[in-house]
């Protein structure tokens, strides 16, 4: 858990409720988490139908919103208004749409919870805190931003998860969930929550209950390429990549590539280090000692120079995957040709 989104969700468990919330960032998840969170707490539930309201950023504007926020509680002491997908409201990069919003925040009706949950698309600036309308509400209420986790801090957001559940989890069922499902912590909590609704009383998740029910294949997924191309083994090397080149919607060739990059960046972080203990591999490369045996046995395995040469010849295939230098090859000859480079 990020700490200032725990600390955020255990003030409203806690019912130390502000009357203005801002939360935005582009982790979706976090967003909704903290909101279903403070529809849980804010409002009683026989209360609900007249003094809750849940509206979506595209089909509301300012003033729609900032009429519900000024209206009076029905026959209760307070009120709950949520706009999710705030960054999708009618004038909200207006300069008069944020004033509407920063008098009101400067001046909030004590009856009125209002929070905003604002998401950072994908090639569009996010909000910007040191504007005026933005500091009101961490002046008078709440304000966070939530950044996407990196990549290498999934498995463990992954185990924090299944501990919240009550549930025991493999670091490599870690592992194996955050390189099938990737960043996407929304759609990785609900494979989790599909996988303990078919768990045993006390059952641990390891890779092969991932793998049965989350529908990854047991012999040919990026870990079985990895130990392959470790253990120089040609044939299975192959028969991995003609399985990805069949299945290549289970198997983007932008994912697998992502993850042989990081696989052979981390030998490449062991080779370099001086200090070889498990001790200080293990925050170097930022993982669980349990995988330190693969790190190393790589290491060991491809010379320096050779681990050097493979990081170029993945960069390579990740350029002809966008079509650069050979626009006519395709995603299983693009990933045959780097396998080759890599075992030869």
């Amino acid at each position: 858990m990020i700490p200032a989104v725990d600390a955020l969700l255990k003030d409203i468990r806690n019912k130390r409720i502000a009357p203005v919330y801002l939360i935005h960032g582009d982790e979706p998840y976090y967003l909704d988490r903290i909101a279903e969170e403070l529809e849980k707490v804010a409002i009683p539930f026989a209360e609900r139908g007249f003094n809750q309201f849940v509206l979506f950023g595209k089909d509301t504007d300012a003033g729609a919103v900032l009429n519900y926020a000024r209206r009076y509680p029905f026959m209760a002491e307070r009120q709950l208004v949520i706009v999710k997908e705030a960054q999708q409201m009618a004038g909200i990069g207006d300069k008069s749409t944020q004033t509407l919003f920063e008098d009101y925040a400067l001046n909030p009706l004590p009856s009125t919870i209002l929070m905003l949950c604002y998401v950072k698309e994908e090639g569009k600036s996010g909000l910007d805190e040191r504007k005026s309308w933005v500091k009101a509400f961490g002046s008078k209420g709440k304000l966070l931003g939530v950044k996407k986790l990196y990549d290498n801090k999934i498995p463990d957001w992954v185990g924090e998860y299944c501990r919240e559940q009550g549930a025991k989890i493999s670091p490599k069922a870690c592992q194996l969930l955050a390189d099938h499902i990737g960043n996407d912590l929304k759609r990785l909590a609900g494979e989790i929550d599909k996988i303990l609704i078919n768990l045993h009383v006390g059952e641990e998740i390891s890779a092969a209950t991932v793998e049965r029910l989350v529908g990854i294949s047991k012999e040919y997924n990026v870990f079985e390429l990895q130990k392959a191309l470790t253990q120089r083994d040609v044939v299975k090397a192959n028969q991995i990549v003609d399985y990805f080149a069949r299945n290549p919607k289970d198997n983007p060739l932008v994912v697998i590539l992502a993850q042989l990059f990081g696989y052979f960046s981390k030998v490449l972080l062991v080779q370099s280090s001086k200090d070889q203990t498990d001790k200080g591999l293990a925050p170097l490369l930022g993982v669980n000692p349990f995988f330190l045996k693969d790190y190393l046995t790589a290491a060991r395995t491809f010379t320096l120079p050779k681990v050097a040469d493979i990081i170029h010849a993945i960069r390579r295939a990740d350029a002809q995957s966008k079509g650069i230098d050979t626009p006519t090859m395709n995603e299983g000859d693009i990933l045959r040709e780097l396998v080759f480079s890599i075992l030869h």
